[in-house]
């Protein structure tokens, strides 16, 4: 393929001093009409061009109109053009004015400066945009050569993402992809062009679309739509063998652009997604802009996307902090790629150590916390009672003292749906730290919160990531019951309410998230199949393990007999519980439950548990099962 055309600026330059003088005098001309008065006016003429050769071009180059790529001129070099324009004819008129005082010429003409200034952004800018104009066509000289094979793109949404991927595939003929159409469910976009391509029908259409335009692969540009119409295309696509990708959801291109390199395959956080609800941006960046914010637990699942989402607000630092190296040193590089202004500083610390932990405080000395260190695992942690309670809730015990001591203005620990009337240690430990957050926001008056919602997807030892374990091994798949049902939330969608709900503390508040719909598991194994190209009891098998003793076939989120009030936020609740311990009692409790983990008793530990939270049934829980998830 042939190298794109390139006009080298120098000879831009060249161009433009023609066009400067070219200008001016087609302003006198029209002005006078080749009269006698433009021959009386030509001394003005004269200084006026020689004043605008020299100013003009130096304008230019200020603002940067010779450092550009006009072959991929828009909208935003137009308003450049203009910019630039203007201020050139306001210097040189300033300066003419100055000449004129001192008697250099006679007659001064302000319609001709007018005329001039029109003539300049019709010449400068015309001039720029022929040349994205010569690439374009090109490009379709390109495309249209015998040699190249393109595929033929349906587009699913003719919104702003899917305008833009149009665009990228048009500029970028090297993808070997030609859009073909649009399906959008706007009737009023029925039969529209946007960028040459036509919008041909509904969602409902895209199996005849498909036929009727030998579609090779169908794009979805929607990142607003929720999972039923997701599933609904992949479905169609599925039958009619027909590839498909998708742009990422509205969570996941917070703080992220739309554009072609986006695109990915439709995975199960797809199927699984929400209507996104109204965003409260001014909430979360009020609170983080300028600050420095220091994450716990940094190199985890929550912990690095509260990176990705906090990092857009430009705080002043960024502090990752976590016990693991490698899991540390891969965030901190994947933020320093997208954001290489902003400071960022690793700490390895173990959360348990108080004293190395006060030492990174008195350091680094955060403004705002984000406590997401925790072990998670629920049978791994029923197997490891006193490591759970030693990370979980000493870990919690010194985050929330350090937070204290340095006078952290905001602290939001990550909590969960477990901690709700607790069937295994890890909720319990949980419970216990979301009251050490809640009991020192009340005796300090620092706005200390917990944030607290159920599972989410593709997070490290969660049920997606087993089930496609079992299902690139040949399978089975494994399920307790057909009947367990999960919440599930997107790991992007989670962090972004955290960070909504951040913005609302004023502290000791429990917020709860809305996490939907309860999600059949048996439906997501057989989601996670289909996607894998293969058909659920032909392919792989599904095995039912049953349900353990205790077990339960669905999840609490909201406790019976709490109050949940509404918030600023519609997928955010706040819970109003005083059965939590406070004070003396939990101070006493944390220590006798520390003092049993250190010496191993995990029967005591259970058994205090079981009487300090309420609802616990610790000691009913049965002996865990490493593969299952809970």
């Amino acid at each position: 393929m042939k190298s794109k055309p390139n006009i080298r600026n120098r000879y831009l330059v060249l161009v433009d001093l023609v066009l400067i003088v070219t200008a001016i005098l087609g302003a006198f001309a029209l002005r006078f009409e080749l009269g006698p008065l433009f021959f009386y006016y030509l001394p003005f003429a004269y200084w006026m061009i020689g004043v605008s050769l020299v100013l003009k071009p130096l304008i230019f180059y200020a603002f940067g109109m010779y450092r550009r790529m006009w072959v991929y001129a828009s909208i935003r070099e137009l308003r450049l053009v203009a910019s630039a324009v203007s201020t050139a004819s306001i210097l040189v008129t300033v300066v003419l004015l100055i000449f004129y005082s001192l008697k250099l010429f006679n007659g001064f003409v302000r319609s001709v400066l007018i005329i001039d200034w029109l003539l300049s952004i019709l010449f400068f800018g015309g001039v720029r945009f022929l040349l994205r104009l010569i690439a374009e066509n090109f490009k379709s000289n390109n495309l249209s050569s015998p040699n190249l094979v393109n595929k033929r793109v349906l587009i699913i949404g003719a919104g702003d993402a899917g305008a833009l991927v149009v665009r990228e595939l048009q500029k970028n003929p090297d993808l070997n992809l030609t859009a073909v159409g649009f399906l959008d469910d706007n009737n009023s976009k029925m039969g529209q062009q946007i960028h040459g391509v036509q919008v041909l029908g509904t969602v409902k259409d895209i199996g005849k679309v498909v036929e009727s335009k030998h579609v090779d692969e169908v794009i979805i540009a929607i990142p607003s739509a929720p999972g039923k119409v997701i599933r609904t295309i992949a479905d169609i696509c599925r039958l009619k063998g027909i590839p498909f990708r998708t742009m990422p959801g509205m969570y996941e291109l917070i703080g992220g652009k739309v554009s072609i390199n986006r695109l990915r395959e439709v995975d199960i956080t797809d199927l699984l997604r929400r209507q996104p609800s109204h965003m409260k941006e001014e909430l979360v960046g009020y609170i983080l802009s300028g600050k420095k914010v220091m994450i716990t637990g940094a190199g985890g699942s929550i912990g690095r996307e509260l990176c990705r989402q906090i990092a857009r607000w430009s705080p002043s630092g960024l502090i990752l902090v976590g016990h693991g190296e490698n899991s540390i040193f891969e965030s901190l590089l994947e933020i320093q790629e997208t954001y290489p202004s902003l400071p960022l500083t690793p700490v390895i610390v173990d959360v348990r150590e108080s004293n190395r932990l006060e030492a990174a405080f008195k350091k680094h000395q955060p403004e705002i916390v984000f406590h997401a260190a925790a072990h998670k695992h629920v049978p791994l942690m029923e197997m490891n009672i006193d490591e759970a309670v030693n990370n979980n809730v000493l870990g919690t015990r010194n985050v929330v003292d350090a937070c204290v001591k340095f006078n952290v203005e905001k602290l939001v620990m990550i909590s969960t749906d477990k901690a709700i009337r607790p069937a295994n240690i890890m909720g319990a430990t949980k419970r216990f730290s979301e009251m050490i957050v809640l009991d020192a926001a009340k005796t300090t008056g620092h706005a200390y919160s917990v944030v607290r919602f159920g599972n989410v997807l593709g997070s490290r030892g969660s049920v997606v990531p087993l089930f496609k374990h079992q299902i690139a091994r040949g399978g089975p798949v494994t399920i307790t019951h057909p009947e367990m049902k999960r919440y599930f939330m997107t790991i992007p969608e989670a962090v972004y309410l955290v960070l909504q709900a951040a913005g609302m503390a004023n502290g000791g508040e429990t917020f709860v998230l809305n996490m939907g719909q309860q999600v059949r598991i048996l439906d997501l194994a057989e989601d996670l199949i289909r996607l894998s190209g293969l058909e659920p009891g032909r392919d792989i098998e599904i095995a039912f393990t049953g349900i353990r003793p205790g077990e339960k076939l669905s999840e609490d989120l909201w406790e019976e007999g709490k109050k949940f009030n509404p918030t600023q936020h519609p997928d955010i609740f706040q819970l109003e519980d005083n059965t939590n311990l406070k004070g003396a009692e939990l101070k006493e409790t944390i220590n006798t439950l520390l003092s049993l983990s250190n010496k191993g008793d995990s029967v005591a530990i259970v058994k205090l548990a079981d009487k300090m939270i309420p609802g616990s049934s610790l000691a009913a829980t049965p002996p865990p099962d490493l593969t299952s998830i809970d």
